[in-house]
């Protein structure tokens, strides 16, 4: 089956720029949110993304505007009944992915594909969730979406031949690069990036350094585009703080224990660029 409308769930950062890259692939998206606010900073988001593709003469402007053309919103998931495949970019949280996939799974058509962008959590458990866990598979974007190249494709135990094959395709066609991850805590990219930067977060605690010398340490000495600080800053403290407990709590292994650092701020409502302070100021 040849997916050509794609529905997103979820139009915060993740979601808003998979939304973007399926509709400059020429496909029809539906993104969904339950917060009306959410979508229209999500559709402000993707324009200003692509006007600055046609200041860069990467687009043109009726190229921009028939990309936007392609892209729809709802805040009602019954609205994706008749997609052939939905992207989830929901919060990090299993139990919120799991209620997601159950009303997927009752809305949508019995040959529509289930795709989770979780960055950590079990694909395997998610899929079991739904009457069609052959359907389900793990596709981890990479922030930000428009730019980065890579898509972690996870197959849970139970992914069909068929599912995989054509979320490959679909992937390449979006221009990323799909690379096969085995269904396990953290997949292969947090599993490496997120002990790093919490390991980043301790040296922070300790008082080692300012984040602005940790983050240079990463950038000039490990060859970094971007400090870890900083990095958590875009990713969202929150979402770190998620994986970690993911990591420590899947594996029972003291390695993945988060920083109280890391803790307090998420507390403290300290998330990073969303909230407008995280370990640097972005008011």
């Amino acid at each position: 089956m040849a997916l050509q409308r794609v529905g997103v769930v979820g139009a915060g950062q993740m979601g808003h720029g998979i939304v973007q890259v399926c509709a400059q692939s020429g496909l029809d998206v539906l993104m969904c949110d339950v917060a009306e606010s959410a979508l229209e900073k999500g559709l402000a988001a993707i324009r200003k993304s692509l006007d600055r593709f046609v200041v860069k003469e990467k687009l043109s402007n009726d190229q921009r505007d028939s990309i936007l053309a392609r892209v729809d919103t709802s805040a009602s998931l019954d609205a994706l009944a008749d997609v052939h495949l939905v992207v989830e970019a929901a919060t990090e949280d299993e139990a919120l992915k799991s209620r997601i996939f159950r009303d997927l799974d009752r809305i949508c058509n019995d040959s529509a594909i289930l795709a989770t962008n979780t960055s950590s959590i079990s694909i395997t458990r998610i899929a079991a969730v739904t009457a069609r866990p052959e359907k389900v598979i793990g596709m981890h974007f990479m922030n930000p979406v428009p730019l980065m190249k890579l898509v972690e494709i996870i197959r849970a135990l139970q992914t069909s031949d068929e599912t995989y094959e054509a979320i490959s395709e679909l992937t390449r066609r979006l221009g990323k690069e799909p690379v096969t991850v085995k269904d396990a805590y953290g997949f292969v990219s947090n599993r490496i990036l997120l002990p790093m930067i919490n390991e980043a977060i301790f040296a922070r605690y300790e008082g080692l350094a300012t984040p602005e010398d940790i983050d240079t340490v990463m950038r000039l000495g490990m060859n970094h585009p971007m400090g870890p600080l900083a990095l958590a800053d875009l990713i969202g403290l929150d979402t770190c703080l998620s994986i970690m407990n993911v990591l420590y709590q899947g594996f029972n292994d003291p390695k993945y224990r988060p920083c109280p650092l890391l803790k307090q701020m998420v507390d403290a409502g300290h998330l990073g660029r969303k909230s407008g302070r995280g370990f640097y100021s972005y008011e």
